[in-house]
């Protein structure tokens, strides 16, 4: 029997779509990358705003 699966190495032009593919949970973590760090900043912000104030006071 066969094997169902078909070496990617095979052809040159498949071996490099098969080496330049992204795996599906790389390409959601670029996606949400950026929007950790800016809810970070405005979370530093807001405590320190805060702890300002309350020295103010």
């Amino acid at each position: 029997m066969s094997d169902p699966q078909i070496d990617p190495a095979g052809n040159t032009q498949q071996f490099r779509a098969f080496a330049q593919r992204k795996d599906p949970e790389e390409a959601v973590q670029e996606r949400r990358s950026p929007i950790v760090p800016i809810v970070v900043a405005v979370l530093a912000v807001a405590i320190v705003a805060a702890v300002a104030a309350y020295l103010i006071l």
